[in-house]
């Protein structure tokens, strides 16, 4: 039996604003910008993400349906874990930034978890695992 090698490399976010969107990935959540590509049509390929992990691809709402979608990816629950080598540099760094946390960080068995918002109100969990 051959070994297979699966990663998931990206995930779509619906965005109403690219350069928003963009900026805020980056500067609020220290993202690195990794791919821009116009692919016409008012369309860009634009992909952030941490150093390590999965990417985003902010995808500008094209229809009605789609702008219904932005900031409610996962119907209000967290959908997002960004994971953290130091829970206490990044809340602080973040917090710096205007980042919205909806709660007081709190210890749970898996690690050091704080939910906050994207820019569109989508809920992340910042969590430095045990």
């Amino acid at each position: 039996m051959s070994s297979r090698t699966q990663i998931l490399a990206l995930v779509t976010l619906v965005v109403d604003d690219c350069q928003e969107a963009l900026h805020w990935y980056c500067y609020k959540l220290g993202f690195h910008l990794k791919a821009d590509t116009d692919i016409g049509g008012g369309k860009r390929w634009l992909v952030v993400g941490p150093e390590q992990g999965a990417d985003l691809l902010l995808a500008l709402a094209s229809d009605a349906k789609q702008e219904q979608a932005v900031g409610n990816q996962t119907g209000g629950r967290v959908g997002f874990f960004l994971h953290t080598d130091n829970f206490e540099r990044d809340f602080a760094a973040m917090r710096g930034k205007g980042v919205v946390f909806l709660e007081e960080p709190r210890h749970e068995p898996y690690g050091i978890v704080v939910v906050f918002e994207d820019l569109y109100g989508n809920k992340w969990d910042l969590i430095e695992p045990r």
